[in-house]
């Protein structure tokens, strides 16, 4: 094609496409013959749409009414859309965390639950909504809820587990950035030097505000930070609400920064610090259960060898990443309000 469209220049001087478009080609041509040759076995993609299985990972089954402690997970970035693939989605941290405590509540011998978190936040509806079901299920159930923290609970992370009757954190996580930030891509400058730009026919002065076409004015802006206040302001009454902090501490934790295990533990953010076992066995402890009590999760396809760290994580999840390139963690998120820390986003 390209010499017809050169006639006469040497091969060497002919346009090359981009690097980068070279391997996403490549990439793409595996994805379609790896998809060719197992056209016979479409589990390869995974079957998210499958209803969600109990696995025993751990205990003893007494039978009917015995008491057991159901492990579940957040991971990730928490939001109420699907996450995309590229040749499938999965359904969104909401929608999964839901199903699951859906489940939950028809199941009287749940006795506690051991939430599992290793997330850098999210949108703050999402993190609300699942503090919000989290908090109905705690009510409806009765259950113990204990969270464990692994290596980030932060900002949404930390604010779901705010319900919890105990927060543990792994001794290496990295919690708190209690507070709220506002994402808004610009592309103004960009356009400016493409030489292109955007008419907007508008009904109100301020129908178009946040408008990544533009510079915002000041008075975008400051309707923009009193929203994020008032958002800001909410987080931060929950947590007084869930872990009356003192008012240095609260103070402190009112910059939304960031802290380590033991610094949370100082300052009341967190109960105690330990591991994935040993937030089982609080669990098991504060809900009065044996120390050999049945442990289980929810999975849509459970696995031989599940583990206390498989919640969150399902089988479909560990097929090779060129089958799915999970996009989300490499875009800038979309326009809104966000309780997340930033800096961990895409990691």
């Amino acid at each position: 094609m390209l010499p017809r469209m050169f006639p006469g220049m040497p091969s060497r001087m002919l346009p090359q496409p981009p690097r980068f478009l070279l391997t996403a080609c490549l990439a793409l041509s595996v994805c379609f013959s790896l998809g060719a040759c197992v056209q016979a076995n479409v589990n390869i993609f995974g079957k998210p749409g499958e209803p969600y299985k109990e696995q025993v990972l751990d205990g003893k089954s007494r039978g009917m009414g015995a008491g057991k402690v159901l492990l579940l997970g957040v991971d990730g970035l928490i939001s109420e859309h699907a996450r995309q693939g590229l040749l499938r989605s999965r359904p969104s941290t909401v929608q999964e965390l839901v199903a699951q405590l859906k489940l939950a509540r028809a199941d009287k011998n749940i006795k506690a639950v051991v939430l599992k978190i290793d997330s850098p936040g999210g949108t703050t509806t999402a993190s609300d909504i699942l503090y919000h079901e989290i908090t109905a299920y705690k009510e409806a159930s009765n259950a113990t809820l204990v969270v464990a923290m692994m290596g980030l609970a932060a900002s949404g992370g930390y604010y779901v587990a705010l319900p919890a009757d105990h927060i543990m954190a792994h001794p290496t996580t990295i919690t708190g950035s209690v507070g709220v930030i506002f994402l808004q891509p610009r592309l103004a400058g960009l356009m400016e030097k493409l030489g292109v730009g955007v008419d907007v026919s508008k009904s109100g002065t301020l129908k178009d505000m946040g408008s990544p076409f533009r510079p915002a004015t000041a008075e975008e802006k400051r309707i923009v930070d009193t929203m994020t206040r008032a958002q800001a302001t909410r987080f931060l009454e929950l947590v007084q609400r869930h872990r009356h902090l003192d008012q240095a501490a609260l103070g402190i934790v009112s910059s939304a920064r960031v802290f380590t295990a033991a610094e949370a533990k100082d300052l009341g953010l967190i109960d105690s610090i330990g591991y994935l076992d040993d937030a089982l066995a609080k669990a098991k402890s504060l809900a009065k259960l044996p120390k050999d009590a049945e442990v289980v999760t929810y999975l849509r396809q459970p696995a031989a060898d599940g583990t206390y760290y498989l919640p969150g994580v399902e089988a479909e999840g560990l097929r090779p990443a060129v089958i799915n390139l999970d996009l989300d963690g490499l875009l800038p998120p979309r326009a809104g309000m966000y309780y997340l820390w930033t800096p961990a986003y895409g990691q």
